[in-house]
């Protein structure tokens, strides 16, 4: 039987307590537990959850233990604000100015802030990166205020190192600096000043290990980059998906453009990610083989996430392109039908495709996640992508790229929606323009006086399908 999340939670502080021989008694773990729960299992949330530290801590030590505890305890931009149980714990420590958040001034007997500052490399008055740490330091200054009585120095120290190296996504320098190397410089001063007594060689353990796990629970953090099944590596971007875009929170009233939107932010984000970047590595940690299969494993999966969004977006593009041509742009549900319904199983646009065969090259993996779905599901979307499916089955993974080439042109304007649509085999738009009929009921009419239209054979490319449309 399944364990209640709060006592799983409870049961992790306790645990690192107690090999920390920190004197924190069970109800002190139940408090903690509890402002850890409410934040990170709010409604807004779909990959930052409890359940992603029930993933990281299998085998941790307690301090790498701890700070997945606390590594996404704020999400500022997704929570809207800190999460209501840390409210009273970081409202001191920045002020809002135009939208940004700025580190006010650290009093001199502030430790817990003071200490956060100095490894993240945060000076009071300056504006906090929001893609390059903003939300680890105020969950780290989160952790260390709650933790301060509880935990020594150095073990706070190496706590809040471990969520220092968890911000995603650094590129190692020109001079072969990586961030992890940045960490342990920090890391040696503060302990010059923290530990005075201490020989240099004492030091250097001490940094050396602390970065070491640190590294190793980064690596942990995005340890779904390094997936064997790129599918499940791709169910957890999805979920991220989800969980920062506020537009597919409105279930069946996302536009078909918001929804081409998120999905082409993803794509663009991931087409420039560098796999190189994804994972950290400190004095052989992880060694030189595990490094080089960490690599060619992000490669794959960055790559096999992006052939996914782009097919994802040229289908969209198709039936944006119906929209708009025969309207304006509408929620997705009334092309495509509703996720869900409270009157039953909803009719879906899938349900009238005609099945195909595939005549063209396609890749098996990616057709199997169209068709079966997603390992992870999703309260914003279907899991499968059957609509993905047909057009992918119909075009090959090829001629999928053509259409989504072509479709970049309509969504920078340069060609018409109905241009758009006449660079695509007449018979799937034909197929899938009848489908639609059955769904988007109030463009029925308009639907198939355009399939008429797009079967003209002298049509300019760029005329306006109003105009086609026109008795």
């Amino acid at each position: 039987m399944a364990i209640a999340t709060i006592n799983r939670l409870i049961t992790l502080f306790d645990g690192a307590f107690k090999a920390l021989a920190a004197p924190v008694c069970m109800a002190e773990s139940e408090r903690l537990a509890m402002i850890v729960q409410f934040a990170m299992d709010s409604r807004v949330r779909a990959y930052h959850t409890s359940a992603h530290i029930f993933d990281l801590v299998d085998g941790m030590n307690p301090h790498q233990v701890l700070a997945a505890l606390f590594h996404d305890l704020v999400y500022f931009q997704l929570d809207d604000g800190f999460p209501e149980s840390t409210v009273e714990i970081l409202r001191d420590v920045v002020c809002v100015r135009e939208g940004t958040l700025i580190l006010q001034p650290i009093a001199p007997d502030d430790t817990a802030l003071g200490l956060c500052a100095v490894v993240f490399d945060f000076q009071p008055g300056q504006e906090l990166p929001l893609y390059a740490g903003m939300n680890e330091f105020l969950s780290a200054v989160a952790a260390a205020r709650l933790l301060q009585s509880r935990l020594d120095n150095m073990d706070l120290l190496a706590v809040v190192a471990c969520i220092e190296a968890s911000i995603p996504f650094r590129s190692t320098a020109m001079d072969g600096t990586s961030s992890a190397d940045i960490l342990a410089g920090r890391l040696d001063r503060l302990c010059q000043r923290l530990q005075p007594v201490w020989p240099e060689t004492v030091r250097k353990v001490y940094v050396d290990r602390v970065v070491t796990d640190a590294v190793q629970f980064a690596n942990r953090d995005v340890g779904s980059f390094a997936n064997d099944d790129p599918g499940l590596f791709f169910s957890s971007t999805w979920l991220l998906i989800d969980e920062s875009n506020a537009p597919l929170k409105r279930v069946g009233v996302y536009t078909l453009r918001q929804y081409r939107d998120v999905l082409m932010r993803m794509e663009s984000f991931l087409g420039m990610l560098n796999p190189e970047s994804v994972f950290q590595r400190y004095k052989g940690t992880p060694s030189k083989q595990e490094w080089s299969n960490l690599i060619a494993a992000a490669t794959r999966n960055i790559a096999f996430a992006c052939d996914f969004l782009e097919a994802k977006i040229a289908s969209v593009a198709i039936i944006e392109a119906l929209a708009m041509a025969t309207g304006a742009d509408c929620p997705v549900s009334m092309f495509l039908g509703d996720i869900r319904s409270t009157q039953g199983r909803p009719d879906r646009v899938h349900d009238y495709l005609p099945d195909v065969l595939h005549s063209a090259s396609v890749d098996a993996d990616l057709l199997e996640i169209f068709e079966k779905g997603r390992n992870l599901g999703s309260q914003n979307d279907l899991g499968a992508s059957p609509l993905t499916a047909f057009v992918y089955r119909y075009l090959g993974f090829h001629g999928t790229r053509t259409t989504l080439r072509h479709a970049r042109d309509m969504f920078a304007g340069i060609t018409t929606p109905l241009a758009f649509l006449q660079t695509q085999n007449r018979d799937m738009v034909g197929a899938i323009i009848q489908a639609c009929v059955h769904i988007a009921l109030s463009r029925a009419q308009a639907l198939q006086e355009l399939q008429r239209a797009l079967r003209v054979d002298n049509v300019c490319p760029n005329q306006d399908a109003n105009a086609l449309l026109m008795p």
